[in-house]
């Protein structure tokens, strides 16, 4: 009897420990593109994005960011909150937040000047 009990108590025991272990969150996120070189890497916590470019070539390897800026305050960052959704044009994304709505259009290019991030307005 007191065996099963030990074996009952250490089972419950195990089971809740599994429970409660700490997995890291992701805060990074790799989205493809339609470009087989090309990949958006995304902040999930604050909205920020890079472009990211691996080649055979050092010279054509580069990760450059397409936003600088948080998208939310620091108060507001948390795992998860934004994602990339890929359209049907090649270079082009859209980013949503996910807690409040607010929607962006991302342009990734090969062409510095050709790379935004702008806000979708809503219209009421």
């Amino acid at each position: 009897m007191k065996k099963t009990y030990f074996i009952l108590i250490l089972t419950v025991a195990t089971t809740y420990l599994s429970g409660q272990t700490n997995k890291p969150e992701k805060v990074f996120q790799l989205f493809p593109t339609q470009n087989m070189w090309t990949f958006l890497k995304l902040n999930t916590r604050n909205g920020q994005i890079w472009q990211v470019q691996y080649s055979m070539k050092d010279t054509n390897r580069f990760e450059i960011k397409l936003n600088s800026n948080s998208l939310t305050t620091v108060e507001g960052e948390m795992d998860g909150r934004f994602n990339l959704y890929p359209t049907q044009n090649f270079n082009s994304f859209l980013l949503l937040d996910q807690i409040d709505g607010r929607v962006w259009q991302v342009q990734w290019s090969t062409k510095p000047e050709e790379m935004s991030v702008v806000p979708i307005n809503k219209i009421e």
